[in-house]
């Protein structure tokens, strides 16, 4: 069945390849032409454009309506498709999720073969996760027991876990939105077991279209205030920046290059 089901997620990529290429390239190609007049420069944009409490209160604003906001753009770039391979081939054990949000990810989590044992989303909006906790409890019994929520700030948890507490630790689109993501990414290793595996699935700027960059960053004021996420971040310079306790085993590019799959182990 293992067997089967990777056969489908393989042709499933393929797909993904194509499709979300010709969906990412049309979307940019509709703004082209006046990106190409603007004279904003990639360094006069600020990488981190909102304070964590003008973030805080975004989060809490739009929870109610995130996942409906959010659905259809999802589907057309093939985004469920990249959350269900990172979490089918990666997450097992005892799992813990950073930036959890409304908990996009519970359908992907492989609890019914035990593959996956309990998993813990955290997030620091209370709203975003009345929204999680309404889906958990939506889920069958044998399911709804193996998940848990926790308010709690993803760079802060060392009063909350110890080290080496899980097996597999995963943050989706949360990157663009933690005040010091390279600080999360440590505490990240250090709450991974040493033979644990910290899943990613990231958006930032582009390094092979510049013109794409160029939209990233003249949007990037609009977009963080309408959603509280810095999408023009640079995930290469934060990942080398945190790469003293993280190794990237594997690290794909979907998107034109905006939007980062990536499997890492902790140094310990």
């Amino acid at each position: 069945m293992q067997r089967g089901g990777s056969r489908i997620l393989g042709k499933a990529s393929l797909w993904l390849a194509g499709g979300s290429l010709y969906a990412t390239t049309c979307y940019f190609s509709y703004h082209y032409w006046r990106l190409m007049k603007s004279d904003v420069a990639a360094s006069d944009i600020p990488l981190s454009v909102m304070e964590h409490g003008q973030r805080m209160q975004q989060f809490q604003k739009i929870a109610n309506h995130y996942d409906d906001d959010i659905g259809r753009d999802e589907q057309v770039l093939g985004i469920p498709i990249l959350r269900r391979m990172l979490l089918f081939f990666h997450a097992r054990g005892t799992c813990l999720e950073v930036g959890a949000g409304t908990a996009r990810n519970l359908p992907y989590y492989r609890t019914s073969s035990n593959v996956v044992n309990r998993v813990v989303l955290s997030d620091a909006s209370e709203q975003m996760l009345e929204q999680a906790k309404e889906k958990i409890r939506a889920l069958p019994v044998t399911k709804r027991s193996r998940f848990a929520t926790l308010k709690a700030d993803a760079a802060e948890l060392r009063e909350v876990f110890p080290d080496n507490s899980f097996d597999t630790v995963i943050d989706t689109f949360g990157l663009c939105s933690f005040q010091d993501p390279v600080a999360v990414l440590k505490e990240l290793s250090r709450i991974c077991k040493p033979t644990g595996k910290i899943l990613l699935l990231e958006h930032g700027r582009s390094h092979s279209w510049e013109f794409i960059t160029k939209h990233l960053d003249s949007h990037a004021l609009e977009h963080a205030a309408n959603w509280g996420c810095v999408w023009n971040r640079d995930l290469d310079k934060i990942l080398e920046e945190a790469s003293d306790d993280l190794e990237v085993d594997v690290l794909s590019r979907y998107h034109l290059g905006t939007t980062y799959y990536i499997v890492c182990r902790p140094r310990k």
